[in-house]
């Protein structure tokens, strides 16, 4: 514990305290030898850099048990942690919570932690944390700079993950039922791109619409 306080930078007192209210995981023990290894310090190192961001104890202990409730990169991606899916085109990011913290200033709570794992958004693989997609995570983190609170786009996301499994499945019934004799991963796999094109064109001519619609009621009032 000596060892392991002095590494960290803090006194033993302290490092007691953060046992006591769990913010690090016990020791290893070999009767009455406790081992604490890096793991315990990478822990140590982001409770105090997340206490220089301005977080509360109470509130470091609440994202703790966020992610050690979360699912790892492997349990996400059915694969071994190190491994990434052939047929996705999304790249999964690496992040220290000091990373994390730094995307969505002020934003990153227990609560929003808990919503993006269940999500599926992130995942933990020791003392790193995963996203599951570089494009999903600088989406959100632009939305967020423009002024909406991530707890409402993570609920935005909930709803577009709905209604893109509804289109997925739209899609993949024209596949079993025009491309029946073709491998499956392989016609969806050339399906993709124009499905793509297809959603986005339409997406963006709804949105022409509204805008129409907004203009048109502001004049009329």
């Amino acid at each position: 514990m000596e060892e392991l306080a002095k590494e960290a930078g803090i006194t033993v007192r302290t490092l007691r305290f953060y046992r006591e209210r769990k913010l690090i995981p016990p020791p290893r023990r070999e009767g009455r030898i406790a081992w604490y290894d890096e793991h315990h310090l990478a822990r140590l190192r982001t409770i105090a850099a997340l206490l220089e961001r301005g977080h509360t104890l109470s509130g470091i202990a609440d994202l703790a048990t966020a992610f050690e409730s979360g699912r790892d990169v492997g349990q996400l991606l059915g694969l071994a942690a190190s491994e990434t899916p052939s047929w996705s085109e999304e790249e999964p990011v690496r992040l220290t919570p000091e990373e994390l913290a730094d995307y969505f200033e002020g934003e990153v709570t227990a609560e929003n932690l808990a919503t993006a794992l269940n999500l599926g958004y992130l995942a933990t693989d020791g003392e790193e944390i995963i996203h599951i997609s570089r494009r999903l995570l600088e989406v959100s983190a632009a939305l967020v700079a423009q002024g909406v609170p991530l707890a409402s786009v993570l609920a935005a996301g909930h709803r577009v993950r709905e209604h893109t499994e509804a289109l997925t499945r739209l899609f993949t019934d024209l596949v079993r039922a025009h491309l029946p004799d073709t491998e499956f991963g392989e016609a969806m796999a050339r399906l993709r791109p124009l499905a793509k094109n297809v959603v986005e064109a339409e997406l963006s001519m709804a949105m022409d619409r509204q805008v129409r619609a907004e203009r048109e009621g502001s004049q009329r009032s």
